[in-house]
């Protein structure tokens, strides 16, 4: 059995727009005079392991303190993202619901715990996928994330389809190939199949990758 595994923030939707509000309410009642955090500048935080993004945007605090405000700051953001104007990328719910008529889907992100499932109220497209996972759940990262999730499903074979090179480097950390979504938030080194549009995806033959 292949199944498809995805990646979800630059990928199946940019909920940028509406963390930064989220985390700048909280900043304004944690940290008065803080830096306003831009989506633009979150989309180049997305995709990173928790810790990773709390050292890059308060580096100046204990990390016990910058983890502490990382977790009120996503408390918030489940809540409001969860019914928030999300933008889910065109072509997303229709060819999710083609694609789970011939393969079983899921979703590794390195999100917290609680946003996976605000993605899928959102979208309405929690039916269609099998399994999900992350960090939160298993205390691991993506690259095994991947591997939990095959084997937990009995699945021989994925594919992950992810746009950045974290993605890449857990998609050859688990040994399995990767398409690159390259109209979400990052860039891969190396060659790898790639789609321009969600909805490239139906005219994909996974059975050949």
């Amino acid at each position: 059995m292949k199944g498809i595994i995805f990646d979800v923030d630059g990928t199946l939707w940019d909920s940028t727009k509406e963390v930064a509000v989220a985390w700048n309410k909280v900043l304004q009642e944690e940290m008065e005079g803080h830096e306003i955090l831009t989506a633009e500048g979150l989309q180049k935080e997305f995709g990173k392991p928790m810790d990773a993004i709390a050292e890059s945007l308060f580096p100046e605090m204990p990390e016990k303190d910058r983890m502490e405000l990382l977790g009120k700051m996503m408390t918030y953001e489940n809540e409001l993202v969860a019914d928030g104007p999300c933008v889910i990328y065109a072509g997303v719910p229709e060819t999710i619901k083609a694609l789970s008529e011939k393969y079983p889907l899921y979703i590794v992100s390195n999100c917290q715990d609680g946003y996976i499932e605000a993605f899928l109220q959102n979208s309405g497209l929690g039916e269609y996928f099998k399994d999900f996972t992350c960090p939160a759940y298993t205390g691991r990262l993506k690259g095994e994330n991947i591997r939990i999730i095959m084997e937990r499903n009995g699945l021989d074979e994925a594919v992950y389809i992810g746009d950045t090179q974290g993605d890449a480097n857990a998609c050859k950390e688990a040994e399995v190939p990767m398409i690159f979504a390259s109209y979400g938030f990052g860039e891969v080194e190396g060659e790898y199949p790639s789609i321009r549009a969600f909805t490239e995806l139906q005219d994909i033959d996974f059975d050949r990758l």
